[in-house]
């Protein structure tokens, strides 16, 4: 999940990313940006410095200017749990609503006991005295500020979630721990093809090609019958040990299957299903890829009726068109999130 953190100056967003960061959610920050930004201008990292630039790149950029480069990231290294602190503008909410399973918390605190806190952090750009603090906070909550400027007030009100740090630390804590177990609630369990394809992505883990890692998953009922990944006949030295030999012979990828060491993911979740006696006919197998020719061949013979995977294999669109002329049944669906989440 995304979470993304607004609130008032010194309320206690950081509590908030620390838990977080502590359940292995990926930091991220608007303000970063901005500093970055400012660097590369040579400007002084001053509070009101970073305001006027803020307001400046909003104005030249849009006023989700900020989000944008967030989401740009969270969607190039894929990460599927993350904090986005610093969100002074609503248009920047409005750019992280469009993430999937985005949750924005606000954080709130007496004006009096934020006061107090900031001059505990002694931070060389802050304010030393509470009317030079107000009048900040007034700006950073959009008083006086166009459209395109601070807005945290308004970003407040469309908070999903809405915290009251007035208290200790470990009373805090706690709000932040309870409203983690709420989060976890709010996400949509997987649906069956998500949860199976999970699994034979975790499978894939296993194998030890060096060009792809594939795993299978062969279901009926809704019920596990077998899995299989690809690599090395058991008992053979392996790819990891010995090196790829098609890439020493320069082979492409869907050719060359006689001289790869390699039994593939498929062909192994079908031998497995024998050695045990099993039969799987009428079944359906979650592969992360199509399969190969010499596997769709293996695949209509034991009777498997459906084949679900996210992502093509290279170099064997003849395999696809083989299944579906066979009457398997060949569904593509979304590579699921690289994410487990769950309550201990």
């Amino acid at each position: 999940m995304i979470i993304g953190l607004t609130g008032t100056i010194g309320s206690g967003k950081g509590v908030v990313a620390n838990f977080l960061k502590e359940k292995g959610f990926v930091y991220l920050s608007l303000s970063d940006e901005l500093r970055a930004l400012a660097s590369e201008k040579k400007i002084q990292l001053t509070r009101e410095n970073l305001q006027n630039l803020g307001n400046l790149m909003r104005e030249e950029n849009g006023p989700g200017f900020l989000a944008q480069l967030v989401v740009e990231k969270i969607k190039n290294q894929k990460y599927s749990n993350a904090i986005v602190d610093a969100i002074r503008n609503p248009a920047e909410v409005k750019e992280l609503k469009k993430l999937k399973n985005f949750f924005l918390i606000s954080v709130d605190a007496p004006l009096e006991l934020r006061f107090e806190r900031i001059k505990e952090r002694k931070r060389e750009s802050d304010p030393i005295s509470i009317e030079e603090f107000q009048k900040i906070d007034a700006r950073d909550k959009g008083i006086g500020e166009k459209e395109t400027g601070q807005g945290v007030g308004i970003c407040m009100l469309q908070a999903d979630f809405n915290l009251i740090n007035n208290g200790e630390l470990e009373e805090m804590n706690q709000k932040v721990s309870d409203l983690y177990k709420q989060l976890i609630r709010k996400i949509p369990r997987p649906s069956w093809d998500e949860y199976f394809m999970k699994v034979a992505a975790l499978v894939a883990e296993r194998s030890t090609c060096l060009r792809h890692h594939i795993g299978a998953v062969i279901v009926k009922d809704k019920k596990i019958v077998t899995t299989g990944y690809n690599g090395a006949v058991k008992g053979v030295a392996d790819c990891t040990q010995l090196g790829c030999i098609k890439d020493q012979q320069n082979l492409a990828s869907g050719i060359g299957y006689e001289t790869c060491r390699a039994v593939h993911a498929e062909q192994n979740a079908i031998v497995h299903a024998s050695i045990l006696g099993i039969s799987i006919n009428g079944t359906s197998l979650y592969c992360t890829h199509t399969p190969c020719m010499i596997c769709a061949k293996l695949i209509v013979n034991s009777g498997i009726k459906e084949v679900i995977s996210y992502q093509d294999f290279e170099g064997d669109l003849g395999a696809r068109n083989f299944l579906i002329n066979s009457g398997v049944i060949l569904r593509k669906i979304e590579r699921p999130e690289p994410v487990i989440s769950f309550l201990d």
